[in-house]
């Protein structure tokens, strides 16, 4: 079957966040211009067009991937991801891959920081769900260990980082 006419790839996935609320949680994960804070493997990421958690801003994210074997060059992987919604209310928001060396498209994916109405500090998650066309050069089963694994991994430093600023 041709890759054009797989249907979309889904994926959602959850990380709890351990001893803080999702309100302590929200103001890390709606400052979209700052996502390589928690996402390591992110070199960098920046505003481009509008104001960081205003809808219709566009942030530049990269992460430099390093040489393969016999190869001197160091291939960097970019997208722009627009903010299409977001709800602080809802501690949620949504957006889009824009343009990408990856080859995705049609990407749509929303972040959420799930908790009880009382915030009780077990109760946090964050949550990550996307829609993505088939992306040539990628399995379904890689994005879905990428998007897993990179989700524990911004739970654990939010984590790290609201235990910092509780211990000063």
């Amino acid at each position: 079957m041709a890759i054009e006419s797989q249907k979309k790839w889904e994926g959602k996935f959850f990380a709890k966040v351990t001893g803080h609320s999702a309100d302590e949680v929200w103001p890390l994960l709606e400052d979209f211009f700052n996502i390589h804070k928690w996402i390591p493997a992110l070199e960098t990421c920046h505003g481009i067009e509008g104001v960081s958690g205003q809808r219709g801003c566009v942030r530049y994210c990269a992460a430099n991937v390093k040489p393969s074997e016999g190869s001197g060059e160091t291939t960097i992987n970019w997208a722009m991801e627009k903010l299409v919604a977001i709800d602080p209310v809802k501690r949620c928001f949504s957006y889009e891959i824009i343009d990408s060396s990856d080859g995705f498209t049609s990407y749509e994916a929303t972040m959420n920081v799930l908790g009880g109405d009382n915030d009780e500090e077990d109760l946090c998650k964050l949550e990550w769900s996307f829609a993505v066309d088939p992306v040539e050069g990628w399995k379904l089963e890689d994005l879905i260990s990428f998007y897993s694994s990179t989700l524990e991994i911004m739970a654990k430093r939010m984590e790290e980082a609201l235990q910092a600023t509780k211990q000063t």
